[in-house]
Parts: structure tokens; C-alpha cells; sequence
């Protein structure tokens, strides 16, 4: 099994969350993490071509002698790929062209003041009354494309319920706002008339720092999902020099191994995860001024981009395409990405790649019509989100399937689960009631009943009788919305060949 090194870093990152941190001009919600790497018997092969590219971009390498993300600045941007001049264009395109195939990449955006609103409703969890996680969605969502001061500034004032208030006045008055333009914000003021009803209790404040263990979080389940157990990772340093910093103790915490920290200075590796990082969260902050509310009035009207994002040439349409089979195409895993419950910039992103990716040429987009692209563009992206949200919906977990064992895998409590469902075990209930402490339910792919119990602390999963599917849905249908039953204790009874189940 090959072993594989990795090269971790970040952009956008506030090393305190407070009020100046959210006000700041230059101020970008998402935290953006990045993770390069590869086989480590092609690690040769990449420096050297990483080592060629800074070599014919040497005039660009900062006063300590590196080639940095910060080469490329952000004003250069403002309309993504289609701001950039020549040099630009050409830089990146060589930068990308380094990628291929093989190369893993795994990268992260986590939104700041999600995390902020993540801490302040600690105590509304999802259950089969509430979607908890939608509220905070919605919440997290109005903050970020609103940005009401009163509410932020309030955020870090020592009266919870202050916050509270300001925050309940804020969606009033977006409630009335958006009244003026109904067809557009009907949903929204649903969802912001949904969260007054909830905003009723009061949550104590804490003293915010920035949680880094989320973005390792998503790099374990990339490495699990990849099947990769052999692994360097390198952490760019930061701190102390004699100290493990923050981020390394939230990558040990998450229960990553064979983690250590290094200088970029000395590590190309770690260059090429700072350089790929910067543009990413440029694309992501260029996007997200463009279509971010300026004013309370403007709340009101849609936003799109301007006709300008569109007027590409032929190299900066071929970075897009370039960019798109990189993230989207190439190691095309699930957690590649990974975000929170607001991730509403990612899906952006994403789609901006995928839009762009997908015409043949230049002329293409003029023949669609030119000043038309930021309304087809909004299109696509609304169902791309809308498809994204869906998904968001269900609370079921994510297990994948180890390819190493051709007969069965191991589900989530432990137990054997054959691919051949004719091989599972059928439980057998006999005339009468039984009781069973139930670790968990679930269906295969053809919809057949399962359910996995402890017999005498080993757990065994197996075929329900067909009579009980519609308890196991109902069972499912519940953890889909965040209510866990199990493991509890299940009275299974049979009468005149009729199925029952109860929890006790």
C-alpha cells in the first residue's frame, strides 16, 4: 500500500474572532484551508516542477525569498478570472498546470461568524420537531450577507439577551423590508419569521477563539473515504518556534497521526498548498463581494454578476476549465470539500466552475448572449444550492464501504453486513413478545429491513421480517431529522403471524 505525504495551509485566517476582526475592511468570512499531496515516490517529480515554476517567477518571491499566495492580489479579482491581466493569467495557469491526475487535494471553507452562531445556539439541536440545523443555516446566512452591525457588535457584548433582542429586531426588519418585493423574498421571510418563533430562550455568550479542529475533521473523513492509512501530514508553522501550535494540537486532537509542523520556506510543499489556497479564497472573497448586499435597501433586489465576469479570452477560459478539473474532476471523492451547515460560498464556488466549465469556447458565451450570463449563472447556482440544501436535510451519516473484503463490511456498530443480503441472518421472532436491546436500523439498497442487536455484547445485524419495513422507515425517517432512538430495548412481537415492534 502506498504511503502518501501531505502539505497543510491556510488563507483568511483570524487568529481571534472579535468585533474589529468582523468590521475589518479586508475582513472575509470563510476560513479556508488546504491540504496537497501524493504518492510519496512522486514527491521528486512535483518539487521539481514546483522548483522550475518559482524559478521563472523569481522576480515575484517576497523579501524572505519565497513565492507566496500574496504575489497575487486581491483587487485583481474583482471580476475573477476575467480582472486578470496577462502576467497573472499566464502565472496561475502554470501554477495549476503542476496538478495532474494523481495529485490529492483536499481543501476546506469554514464561515466565521457560522462558528460564532454555532457557540451562541449550542442548545437547539435537531429533533423531530425542529431542524435545528436549518435555523442556524438561516441565521448564519442573514449575518453574512446582511452584516447588521448592531447585531455583530452586540455578538461581544457581555448581555446575552441584549443579543438576542438585537437580533430579533434585525429579522423584523428585514420581514419588512423584504415585503416590498414578495416574489423574491417569500422563502426568506418564512424561514426569518420561523427563527422569531424560536428565538425565545436566551444563550450565555462565550469567549470566542477559533475552533481549528473542523477543517481536520474533514481531512480524517478525506482520508478514510480515499482508503489512504500510510500518510505524512506537514503543517505549516505558526507560534513558537519550540511550541506545538494551536492547529497541531486540533489535527492530534481529531486523531490524525505522524503530524508535524515545518517552515514553507524550506518545504515546497507546503508553497504549493499556500499558493493554491490563495486562490481559491480569492475566487471565493471576489464572488462574495460581488454578490453581497451593500445596503438595507438592496436587501430587496436580486444580485447578480456583472456581464464583466463574462468577458473572458481564451487563457483565462481555459483557467477555469483547468481549475474545475482539478477540484472537481480529478480524485473526484465526497469529502474532497468540506464545510458547515452554511456553505453557501463553496456551492458558489463550485458552481462558478462548473458554469464556466462547461463552454466550448469564447464565442460560445457571446452567441448566448453576453449580458445575459449573470441571469443564467444565478439560475444554475439557485439549483445548485437548492439541491445542496436538500441534501443538507437528511441527518444520517456518511459510512463508506471498505473495498478490502469482497463478502461483507463492518457497519457503523460493528457488525458483518453481506453484500449478498441473501446471506444476512434473519431474526427470528417467535410466537409471542421478545426483547432485544436494538443498536440500530437501517435498509440495504433494495429496501429490505435490517437491524443490528447486541447479543451478549456482540453485535450481529439482521434481515427483519418485511411486515416491520414500515417501522424500520418510520425509525429512519426520525434519525433523518435528528432524533436517535437506539440503542434502546425493542418488545418484537408476533401474533397469528402479524409483525410488531416497541421501543420501550
Amino acid at each position: 500500500m502506498d504511503t502518501y505525504n501531505f502539505y497543510y495551509d491556510e488563507s483568511e485566517h483570524s487568529r481571534k474572532i472579535n468585533y474589529n476582526t468582523v468590521t475589518a475592511p479586508n475582513y472575509y468570512d470563510n476560513f479556508v484551508t488546504v491540504v496537497v499531496g501524493w504518492a510519496k515516490g512522486k514527491e521528486k517529480e512535483v518539487f521539481k516542477k514546483y522548483e522550475d515554476f518559482e524559478n521563472k517567477y523569481a522576480d515575484r518571491k517576497d523579501r524572505n525569498g519565497e513565492l507566496k499566495s500574496t504575489t497575487l492580489k486581491q483587487k485583481k479579482f474583482e471580476c475573477g478570472f476575467a480582472s486578470l491581466d496577462k502576467a497573472n493569467t499566464q502565472f496561475i495557469m502554470d501554477f495549476l498546470s503542476i496538478f495532474d491526475e494523481s495529485t490529492k487535494l483536499y481543501f476546506s471553507v469554514a464561515s466565521k461568524i457560522e462558528y460564532l452562531v454555532l457557540q451562541l445556539f449550542i442548545g437547539y439541536q435537531n429533533n423531530f420537531i425542529i431542524d435545528a440545523d436549518a435555523v442556524k443555516y438561516s441565521i448564519t446566512k442573514a449575518l453574512v450577507a446582511y452584516r447588521p452591525q448592531n447585531v455583530i457588535q452586540s455578538i461581544y457584548d457581555d448581555n446575552s439577551k441584549e443579543f438576542v433582542e438585537e437580533l430579533k429586531r434585525f429579522f423584523r426588519e428585514r420581514i419588512e423590508c423584504n415585503r416590498s418585493n414578495m416574489s423574491l423574498k417569500e422563502q426568506e421571510n418564512e424561514a426569518f419569521e420561523n427563527i422569531l418563533h424560536i428565538l425565545d430562550n436566551n444563550s450565555a455568550i462565550p469567549e470566542f477563539q477559533w475552533d481549528y479542529r473542523m477543517p481536520f475533521s474533514g481531512f480524517a473523513k478525506y482520508l478514510q473515504e480515499e482508503q489512504i492509512k500510510n500518510y505524512a501530514l506537514v503543517l505549516d508553522k505558526e507560534g513558537e518556534k519550540n511550541e506545538a501550535s494551536r492547529t497541531m494540537k486540533a489535527a492530534c486532537e481529531i486523531g490524525l497521526s505522524n503530524v508535524t509542523e515545518g517552515n514553507s520556506k524550506d518545504n515546497c510543499g507546503l508553497r504549493m498548498a499556500d499558493m493554491m489556497a490563495g486562490i481559491i479564497s480569492k475566487l471565493l472573497k471576489a464572488l462574495c463581494d460581488e454578490l453581497h448586499y451593500h445596503s438595507i435597501a438592496e436587501g430587496a433586489e436580486k444580485k447578480l454578476l456583472n456581464a464583466k465576469w463574462f468577458q473572458l479570452n481564451a487563457t483565462q477560459l481555459d483557467l477555469y476549465k483547468r481549475l474545475y478539473k482539478i477540484i472537481c474532476e480529478w480524485d473526484n471523492v465526497w469529502y474532497k470539500s468540506y464545510a458547515g451547515i452554511y456553505s453557501d460560498d463553496l456551492v458558489c464556488f463550485i458552481g462558478l466552475l462548473g458554469y464556466m466549465a462547461h463552454f466550448e469556447n469564447k464565442e460560445q458565451i457571446i452567441n448566448e448572449k453576453l449580458e445575459m450570463q449573470g441571469e443564467y449563472f444565478n439560475g444554475y447556482v439557485c439549483q445548485q444550492l437548492s439541491d445542496y440544501f436538500n441534501r443538507r436535510r437528511s441527518k444520517l451519516p456518511i459510512d463508506f464501504i471498505d473495498k478490502n473484503d469482497e463478502e461483507y463490511f463492518l457497519n457503523r456498530r460493528g457488525a458483518k453486513v453481506y453484500l449478498d443480503i441473501t446471506k444476512q441472518p434473519v431474526l427470528e421472532i417467535a410466537e409471542g413478545s421478545q426483547t432485544e436491546m436494538v443498536l440500530s436500523v437501517g435498509m440495504d439498497k433494495l429496501g429490505i429491513p435490517l437491524i443490528t442487536i447486541s447479543n451478549d455484547g456482540n453485535p450481529i445485524c439482521y434481515r427483519l421480517p418485511e411486515e416491520l419495513s414500515d417501522w424500520t422507515y418510520t425509525a429512519i425517517g426520525m434519525a433523518n431529522m435528528g432524533e436517535n432512538l437506539f440503542p434502546s430495548q425493542v418488545v418484537f412481537t408476533k401474533e397469528k403471524n402479524r409483525y410488531f415492534a416497541d421501543i420501550l
